[in-house]
Formats: structure tokens, sequence, C-alpha cells
């Protein structure tokens, strides 16, 4: 999103005001009336529930990026789904399934695998996948599911590994954006929406770890 928000301001002139949270915790917030013209969600059942309730403008859902996910550490070691299981692995961080996308889609790989299970307890859970992130950058955990953005938005040095488990092991994470009513005659908010659709935008996106559908 920084790396979206300067190439839209320095192209267009408009300014835009960027505020991150998991995607449920936002959709709360404009159910009970925040203040915004576009969310970008994490997933799309809501941009579509809020068409179908009246709060975002019918016809303007269009999904803008497909997030991957990942099983990141910091350390050096190589990643392989054999490394949920060992033995000094004693915390593995998620997003919580029930408000983040990346959370219920690490979800189901771990039952895919059959390992949810015998891991629930060693399961922490963040508010949302940056949480979830910061748990096991800052060594709170070992290591857990995040998006592959996460861990390319890193300097080199401080990628660690990653594994990326079958696509078809969980549901695609596509990502929908959404002009909300209240800024269905903002010019900035117009004006977003559409370079969201730009080559240079998709371009940006596909650079940062999302795919294009």
């Amino acid at each position: 999103m920084a790396v979206l928000e300067d190439d839209f301001e320095e192209s267009t002139g408009h300014e835009l005001q960027i505020v991150i949270g998991s995607t449920g915790k936002i959709y709360s917030q404009i159910k009970h009336g925040a203040p915004y013209d576009v969310f970008l969600a994490a997933d799309q059942a809501r941009p579509e529930r809020l068409v179908s309730e009246g709060t975002a403008v019918s016809g303007s859902r269009f999904t803008y990026a497909r997030g991957q996910l990942v099983l990141w550490s910091p350390a050096a070691e190589a990643l392989s789904v054999e490394s949920l299981n060992a033995p000094a692995v004693k915390r593995i961080a998620i997003a919580n399934p029930e408000l983040a996308p990346y959370g219920r889609a690490a979800e189901q790989v771990l039952h895919g695998l059959n390992l949810h299970t015998s891991l629930s307890t060693n399961l922490v859970l963040g508010e949302n996948v940056g949480q979830a992130f910061a748990f096991i950058s800052t060594g709170n955990a070992q290591l857990g599911f995040v998006s592959k953005a996460q861990v390319l938005s890193r300097a080199d040095e401080q990628r660690g590994t990653q594994w990326s488990p079958a696509s078809a092991l969980y549901d695609p994470i596509d990502q929908d954006g959404v002009l909300l009513n209240r800024g269905s005659e903002n010019q900035t908010a117009l004006a977003f929406m559409d370079y969201l659709k730009s080559p240079e935008a998709k371009a940006i996106i596909l650079a940062h770890g999302y795919e294009i559908p």
C-alpha cells in the first residue's frame, strides 16, 4: 500500500489517508459509520456483503489481488512441512481465522495436512496477519503462516526462509476492493479505484508478492 500510495499521489496529485486493520475489524468499523471512502479487503465476502447491505456502491466491487500464503521463519534454516513438528517449535503464529482471511487459509492448510489437532496448543493467534508476522519477527513465535508480500517487504538479509503450501490446500485469497457510499462522489476515491485497475498498479501488486487473478 505504501508503494501504491506514493505512485498514485505522484501520478495524479490526489492525496490518500490510509487506515490499516484486519478485514473483519474494518468491516465492523464501516458498519458503525467510520468515515471511509474505499475498502480494500483481504477477502471477497465483506465487500460483497457491504454491497448487498447497501453500504457500498453496486457494481464497484472488483478483485485487485490474490494473496499467497507462506510458512515463514526469520531463521536461515530451510523450512518444510516437517518444520511444524520440530521439537524446537513451541509457538506457531497465525492470524485469527474468525477475523482474517490469511488466518482462515492457514487453518485450512493445517486441517488439510491433518495437523490442526496435534498443533492446536502451539498456535498463537494474531488479530490480523500483520500481528502474526510481528509475533514471528520478534521471536514470540518460532514460525508461522503469513503472506508472501510481508516476507518480500523485508530487506534481503532479513527475509529468513519460507515454505509455500500447495495452493489446493486453501481457498484462493482473492482480495476485493469496493467503493463505499460515502466515497461515491469523492474524486480522489474514484480516481484511486480506477488507478488500481491500471497496468502501473498491477505491476506494483505483482512485484510485492501477490498474483492478479
